[in-house]
This record gives C-alpha cells, sequence and structure tokens, in this order.
C-alpha cells in the first residue's frame, strides 16, 4: 500500500476507530463492528476483511478487532 493512496475502507475504518478510542477495546470494537454493519456496503466490509486478512496494513488495531468481530458473527 502506497503511503500516498490510503484505500476507502482504510480511511474509513481509521476515522471511525479514533471516534472510539476513549472506550475500552472490546467495547470500542463491538460498536465499531455494530457501525460498519449498519453503515457500510457489504463489498466495503468484503474489501476490509480481505485488507486485514492481507496483514491489515495502515489499519488502527481498533478496525482489526471490529473487522475479526464482524467475521465472526
Amino acid at each position: 500500500m502506497s503511503t500516498t493512496t490510503v484505500p476507502s475502507h482504510v480511511r474509513l475504518a481509521n476515522d471511525i476507530a479514533v471516534q472510539f478510542h476513549h472506550h475500552n477495546r472490546e467495547q470500542a470494537a463491538a460498536e465499531i463492528a455494530v457501525h460498519m454493519r449498519s453503515f457500510w456496503e457489504p463489498r466495503m466490509l468484503t474489501a476490509l476483511l480481505a485488507h486485514v486478512d492481507a496483514g491489515g496494513e495502515g489499519l488502527d488495531e481498533l478496525a482489526v478487532r471490529a473487522a475479526e468481530l464482524l467475521r465472526n458473527r
């Protein structure tokens, strides 16, 4: 991933994650996952999960954990 070209799903996931850093990790990840499931298109979720599978470069740790929760539901 180029530093000048961040995929939209990574940028959006990180933007959401920043808003939840004041919560404990599991609560934050759960709330992020709920938001993503409610508002993201399926293709964005698929792209996020594929990005995590490829190593998750550039993703906030809360976004990674939220993706893991999305996968397990």
